[in-house]
């Protein structure tokens, strides 16, 4: 049985991965982490789930319960995440990590970690959306440069981060179909007298409000013809599902990065 720890275990995210592991094979809940100011410390994490006691209290300090857990689902902030990926390496502990929003600095401190132990990095853990990604990069192959591509992403009001990793992710697998580098081509925003476009840019639209849980679209636009590969969540539980396959996989891996693509076998 393997052993998983959560981060975040009293917000959105964190109760549907408990809920996730609950429904799983082969794994259990073994600790639960959040904020060491939140007024949740001490609580059951089953209860605050919704699925009643399970005997895993929510910590404050992940020194308390690293030793509690394979692998440590982390969902919540770079900062946070980094510091729990430096206790996790040190401790030979592996990582599932869905945050989204590093600094180039802070990722290259997060990935500095893949000597000690191995890391599964992804942008968006749902299955969907990594199919998704796999025929994105497919028809920006075959469409080719004759195309205009334009990413537009909505997620709910309290999203931090823009675009979403997913968009970013999306973005990067279109770019590298039509051999590109993201970081030369991406617009993400436009204003005023910004001119005709230029074919080889990669435009981003973001969109925030609401409650909504994730909707990407991309568009490959010609003269006379429009395609639109699209996927829309309705539900955080696609994400967790596939965390905690993720955090299944990862634990049989040796020390490394890896993503969901990877998991999946893509």
């Amino acid at each position: 049985m393997i052993k998983i720890g959560v981060t975040g275990a009293a917000g959105r995210m964190g109760k549907t991965l408990i809920e996730a592991v609950a429904n799983a094979e082969g794994v259990e809940l073994t600790a639960a982490l959040e904020r060491p100011e939140s007024s949740l410390i001490g609580a059951d994490s089953g209860e605050l789930a919704g699925l009643g006691k399970n005997g895993v209290v929510i910590a404050g300090d992940i020194n308390e319960v690293v030793d509690q857990f394979d692998v440590l689902i982390d969902f919540t902030a770079p900062v946070a995440t980094l510091a729990n990926a430096s206790v996790c390496a040190a401790a030979g502990k592996k990582m599932v990590i869905g945050t989204t929003g590093f600094t180039p600095e802070q990722e290259q401190q997060l990935l500095a970690n893949q000597d000690k132990t191995a890391l599964c990095k992804a942008a968006n853990f749902s299955t969907g959306v990594n199919v998704t990604l796999k025929l994105l990069r497919q028809a920006a192959e075959i469409l080719g440069d004759d195309y205009d591509i334009e990413i537009y992403e909505a997620h709910h009001r309290h999203k931090v981060d823009a675009p979403s990793g997913t968009a970013l992710a999306m973005g990067e697998a279109v770019a590298a179909g039509v051999e590109r580098n993201l970081r030369d081509v991406a617009i993400y925003g436009r204003e005023g007298q910004t001119g005709a476009r230029k074919r080889e840019t990669i435009g981003f639209a973001t969109v925030r409000g609401g409650d909504v849980v994730g909707d990407h679209t991309v568009m490959f636009m010609a003269d006379g013809e429009r395609v639109e590969i699209s996927h829309k969540a309705s539900s955080r539980m696609s994400f967790a599902r596939g965390a905690v396959r993720a955090a299944a996989w990862i634990a049989g891996q040796d020390a490394g990065l890896y993503d969901m693509q990877d998991v999946l076998g893509l």
